[in-house]
């Protein structure tokens, strides 16, 4: 029952955050960067966050999430503040980075670190490089998640996928409390959008992984490769798309459509067929997980996949 009604507490929020919006004029403007061609409104995040949060709190006082879990993910308050004033004011990268740099701090000291990064025949248990790796994944996962929220529905379905696989394969009320926030905002968000989510939600998205991936895999090493596998969609091309613009000469900080996602709208793709291709692929990436017991040999089936739709999009818009 309790996730029906935070189901229509996202959806309502959402709906009002829309009408406010649109009354107030606050709309995302058509730049360089932008996949869509008609101002929308944006902030849809908030009622996305707010739902968050209100279920994030509810399962805690009935006991259905550890301590360190619920204090690392409730840090994530910290980076909606920020994202949100970012939304409307657009801050500076310096202070970006720094309200990143801080939720990783926060969120790895709830979390107690990261323990340790296995990689199959051996593992990576010195405190000092897995602390420091995990607080760059943060960082970077929080990033990436914005970069990739630019087409309808995408970054929306991403995050539902992501909680309805988890929830299969870890439990977890807090997966269904993620997943109802998500889905009552992608209602006005999917096909023909009517509102955004904005930094304020794709931030706190990006942090909420990168906090699950470090929690799971503190109870068990091999469950890092598990997320790193479910995210691998938005995270290889992310990191693809960063190494070939490093590669290219180009400033790193200017804008572009150079994603994956947006050079197949770019070649003639809808919003609508793209999200639901990516839909497609992470459905064949949760198969692999759940139907090859070797967590290895299910990463590099992974990564051929991934490989195979990286070649598959190139042909459809080179990258230039």
């Amino acid at each position: 029952m309790i996730y029906i009604i935070l189901l229509l507490l996202s959806f309502s929020f959402t709906y009002f955050i829309k009408e406010y919006a649109m009354k107030k004029s606050l709309v995302a403007t058509v730049n360089e960067r932008s996949s869509h061609t008609v101002p929308t409104p944006h902030g849809g995040g908030i009622a996305l966050a707010l739902t968050w949060f209100l279920g994030l709190i509810y399962v805690y006082m009935i006991g259905e999430i550890q301590s360190n879990l619920f204090y690392a993910l409730l840090f994530g308050v910290v980076i909606s503040v920020v994202s949100f004033f970012d939304d409307i004011y657009e801050l500076s990268a310096k202070l970006r980075l720094v309200a990143q740099s801080l939720v990783a701090i926060g969120g790895l000291y709830f979390l107690g670190g990261f323990e340790s990064l296995t990689f199959g025949v051996f593992d990576i248990q010195n405190s000092l490089f897995t602390n420091i790796f995990a607080f760059f994944m943060i960082i970077w996962f929080i990033n990436l998640y914005n970069f990739l929220d630019g087409i309808n529905g995408y970054a929306g379905s991403e995050a539902l996928f992501l909680s309805l696989a988890a929830f299969v394969l870890f439990g977890g009320s807090h997966f269904l409390v993620l997943g109802a926030a998500v889905l009552g905002f992608l209602f006005w968000n999917f096909n023909k959008a009517k509102i955004f989510m904005g930094d304020v939600g794709s931030t706190l998205l990006g942090y909420n992984i990168a906090i699950f991936t470090i929690y799971y895999a503190n109870q068990e090493a091999t469950n890092f490769w598990i997320w790193i596998i479910l995210f691998a969609l938005f995270w290889f091309d992310a990191t693809l798309t960063l190494i070939r613009r490093k590669k290219n000469g180009e400033r790193l900080s200017q804008a572009h459509k150079k994603h994956a996602y947006q050079r197949l709208n770019q070649s003639g793709w809808s919003h609508f067929k793209v999200t639901n291709y990516s839909i497609g692929i992470n459905i064949v990436l949760f198969a692999i997980l759940y139907f090859i017991a070797n967590v290895f040999v299910a990463f590099f089936v992974a990564m051929v996949l991934m490989a195979f739709v990286m070649r598959f999009v190139d042909k459809k818009k080179s990258f230039d």
